[in-house]
């Protein structure tokens, strides 16, 4: 009898001890958020600019001001700021105690180095200040200055894009010799997989071709929710099959933006995932370029301006809606006025009838290029070449890496006569996406295949952006905005629905309830408001 109250009593406190372990680990395991994006990822504040590198660098560095979810700035680095009335010098006054990830303080020196290394590098979004700021002048420690050449309106929302880099760290890291004089690469090289922030997260792991894992900044000086995951891993893929089988075992907690319907469907049949329906001012484009024949024709353009069905495009896009405009309709300052393209077939070889091409066309096979990582623009590509074929114009679909898209694009010569691409505007007003995407800068990117660089337009652009009065600047992106309808050098195909898959049934994301996305590129997925509970994940994989 005691042998067996022995061994009870041993199994009991088997039993406890083993119960007390399990709570311990449910306690302890990491609060994990895993995201796929569409790859090539860039962490270097100077070089990443599309939705994964620009994603990255707001969980890595801090800006100065922050968006809220109606995209207006609020102090985050700089506490307070104030212009003066001619809008020719701005003053920034940073918080004191902010640390880097190596430990050391952020002060006006980091703002200035990292200004000044971003218009060097002339890269990545130093689109949005070149030509506009001629000097940053770090006048104390926790005071900076920016001159401005001329008055920019947009100036603190184009601020959302510039990220603070540890100027001691990067200056360590220099290679020599180099593409920028005494400054070697400028740390280029390590800045590929390193970095210089002061972020909420920063970098445990990054092999380039494959993810990026970013882990919590145990002494962030801002806000971090308490469930925020303790790492962040952005997986670099977009291909359904392997997003769904992530999804299914848990693996994954928020797929890509680029997923096509039918496999947003199969994900919500999976248990505890849902859809997220959100708009973030995107725009959906079909690149014409006007510099090649026959596309250099604007009968041609007109013609497959008006042969495009629109409606059925935007049938393959569940929640998009028909737009109107060089811009999306949802950026302030877009304007509503404009007539808009309806499918016309008549019409469209009336116009290509006054091409100068027109009875020769086979000889101009017209070749249009879609991202192989974003699968709906198949469907896309497909639907145009239908349509074109309806009006006798011979098309040739290709399907190309985003990274071969990126390099053709930076010549006329390797651009394609169309392009395929879902622009987001940089900052929330229409001026943002008619700079990105007309402005003569823009041409050899990506952003740009029409390769339209027209002086009047460039200069059209630049004035409105140089008036601060909002009224008036927004009078003047309404003008542009017609100026350009008239070049005929894009498909404006709609105004895409962000519909990404997330797990519901252990993740609390904002941007998927209605009015919690913050409408700015690289803002949609914020880890550090986002909340993440280990024990319900570990409950749904039973």
């Amino acid at each position: 009898m005691k042998k067996l109250t022995v061994f009870v009593l041993l199994f009991l406190v088997a039993v406890f001890a083993f119960s007390v372990a399990s709570q311990g680990n449910a306690a302890t395991e990491k609060r994990l958020l895993r995201a796929t994006f569409a790859w090539p990822t860039y962490i270097d504040p100077a070089v990443g600019k599309d939705i994964s590198g620009a994603t990255a660098l707001q969980s890595l560095y801090d800006p100065l001001v922050f968006p809220d979810t109606n995209g207006n700035p609020v102090p985050h680095v700089a506490k307070s700021w104030e212009a003066l009335p001619d809008g020719l010098t701005w003053t920034f006054h940073l918080r004191s105690g902010i640390k880097f990830h190596d430990g050391t303080e952020l002060t006006a020196e980091d703002v200035k180095f990292s200004m000044d290394r971003l218009l060097t590098m002339g890269e990545g979004h130093s689109f949005l200040f070149l030509g506009r700021i001629k000097e940053t002048e770090a006048v104390d420690r926790y005071t900076v200055k920016f001159h401005m050449e001329k008055p920019f309106g947009p100036f603190l929302s184009t601020l959302f894009q510039f990220y603070i880099l540890n100027k001691n760290l990067v200056m360590r890291h220099i290679k020599k010799p180099g593409s920028f004089g005494d400054m070697g690469d400028y740390g280029r090289e390590w800045l590929l997989t390193h970095d210089a922030g002061s972020g909420a997260y920063m970098v445990k792991e990054f092999p380039l071709e494959e993810y990026l894992l970013m882990e919590k900044h145990p002494d962030y000086w801002g806000y971090i929710d308490p469930y925020a995951p303790d790492e962040f891993k952005m997986i670099g893929t977009t291909e359904p099959v392997t997003v769904r089988t992530l999804m299914a075992r848990r693996e994954l907690e928020i797929s890509d933006k680029w997923q096509p319907p039918e496999a947003l469907a199969a994900l919500n049949r999976i248990d505890g995932v849902e859809i997220a329906t959100y708009y973030t001012h995107d725009q959906y484009y079909m690149h014409i370029h006007t510099r090649k024949p026959p596309t250099d024709d604007i009968h041609v353009r007109k013609a497959m301006t008006w042969a495009f069905d629109y409606k059925a495009a935007t049938g393959l896009f569940p929640g998009s809606a028909e737009t109107r405009a060089p811009n999306a309709q949802s950026l302030p300052g877009s304007d509503p006025n404009l007539p808009q393209f309806r499918r016309d077939v008549q019409k469209a070889k009336e116009e290509l009838k006054k091409s100068k091409y027109y009875g020769q066309l086979n000889k101009y096979p017209v070749e249009v290029h879609w991202c192989a990582e974003v699968p709906a623009e198949e469907k896309i590509a497909l639907l145009f070449m239908a349509n074109m074929d309806e009006i006798g114009i011979p098309v040739k679909v290709v399907k190309v890496p985003w990274l071969t898209m990126v390099e053709e694009s930076a010549t006329q010569e390797t651009s394609p006569h169309l392009f395929h691409l879902i622009n987001t505007a940089r900052y929330p007003e229409a001026g943002a996406q008619l700079e990105a995407r007309y402005h003569s800068r823009s041409a050899p990117s990506f952003l740009q295949n029409e390769w339209l660089l027209d002086e009047v337009l460039d200069g059209k652009i630049e004035d409105a952006l140089t008036t601060d009065d909002r009224e008036k600047r927004f009078a003047k992106y309404a003008e542009i905005q017609r100026y350009i309808l008239d070049l005929y050098p894009s498909i404006f195909v709609l105004d895409p629905a962000v519909r990404q898959a997330y797990q519901t049934g252990y993740v609390d994301w904002p941007s998927a309830r209605k009015g919690g996305v913050i409408p700015v590129n690289g803002y949609f997925i914020v880890p550090r408001f986002i909340r993440v509970y280990p024990e319900e994940r570990a409950a749904l994989s039973k």
